[in-house]
């Protein structure tokens, strides 16, 4: 019969693992706390101001806004869950119980894997309105809802697994070193569902570069293409790099770490990068609001709206009584009904 430790401290299992449990403030960890901080900040005001112009603005009740504003709702609990770990990291550890280091994992894990998997479910989306030549994807809103809560329910899952059985407090010998609760079986599996994940996303938008740099070749070839759906394209290309660039930079190094600290590797100091390799992988969440919304005209409009508010606070300003400008004109369509001009 296995003998679990679960009366034991963190410092216990931080001790079996080798990780190092400072008592003191050092001034690396001040830095690191202090620039977590800083990134956790800004990531919630960018996020918050996405999801507050996806609410007011009614162009924006479209299926591919509604998971924008899923990805930065995941994105903004990822700033929380990192502000989390700032104030409780350090010579805080040590002081921590099991339940609330559990906590903070948890809270963690959850928060970027639905930020992961809301880029795929993005990355899809894209995929469907390039090659059917749609604006907007014609998902149901019921069906964008179901869509939603089963990124938030596969996030929950590996997220709280851990706590509720996956770990390694009745089995010393199997902690990993980067998480000392954690069983390396658990870091192998999240490393390689979030790679795979990226694997993924890299054939979907490798196919959308490709057929958009095919389209452009065949429009370069006639002169009937209306030139703003050149410029639409040419603007697509643009994002799927910069999307492409950004997810391997910030999450690449995390989940090489995090996949040999899974298989033991006992060569390799992943405890060296661990704190660094991590707020790279929060910087994405800045990253994803700045790339998805900043680079749409529409987006960007509301935000100046959302900003300036306290400039019209004492007029009669309201958003249906501003004259068109020449962008909103572009996009009235025939109908006389609004389309977003988006770049995504």
């Amino acid at each position: 019969m296995k003998h679990c430790f679960y009366n034991e401290t963190v410092g216990f299992f931080y001790n079996n693992s080798r990780k190092e449990l400072t008592t003191y403030w050092r001034t690396k960890d001040v830095l690191v706390v202090a620039l977590g901080l800083t990134v956790s900040v800004i990531v919630l005001l960018t996020n918050l101001l996405v999801i507050t112009a996806i609410i007011i603005n009614r162009r924006f009740h479209y299926p591919i806004y509604y998971l924008l504003g899923n990805l930065a709702a995941a994105d903004l609990f990822a700033g929380i869950a990192y502000m989390f770990l700032m104030f409780h990291t350090g010579p805080r550890t040590a002081e921590l119980s099991l339940k609330t280091w559990f906590i903070r994992q948890s809270l963690l894990d959850t928060s970027l894997t639905a930020s992961v998997v809301n880029l795929l479910a993005i990355a899809v989306e894209r995929h469907q309105t390039v090659f059917t030549m749609q604006l907007h994807s014609k998902m149901s809103n019921q069906r964008v809802t179901i869509l939603i809560f089963c990124i938030w329910v596969t996030a929950l899952l590996l997220g709280l697994i851990p706590s509720y059985g996956w770990h390694c407090l009745c089995a010393l010998e199997k902690c990993s070193s980067m998480a000392p609760l954690y069983s390396r079986s658990y870091l192998t599996f999240w490393a390689i569902s979030n790679l795979v994940i990226f694997l993924i996303m890299v054939v979907v938008y490798t196919h959308i570069f490709i057929y958009v740099k095919r389209k452009m070749m065949r429009m370069s070839k006639h002169t009937n293409f209306h030139p703003r759906y050149k410029e639409t394209m040419i603007s697509l290309v643009k994002t799927v790099t910069i999307i492409l660039s950004a997810f391997v930079i910030c999450w690449t190094p995390g989940q090489v770490v995090l996949l040999l600290d899974g298989l033991g590797c006992k060569s390799c100091n992943v405890l060296a990068v661990e704190k660094y390799v991590l707020l790279l992988a929060e910087i994405n969440s800045l990253i994803n609001a700045i790339v998805y919304s900043y680079r749409d005209n529409e987006m960007r409009s509301t935000f100046r709206r959302i900003l300036c508010f306290l400039c019209y606070r004492n007029s009669k300003y309201t958003p249906t009584a501003v004259k068109l400008n020449a962008a909103d004109r572009r996009t009235l369509s025939q109908n006389g009904h609004f389309t977003v001009d988006s770049s995504i």
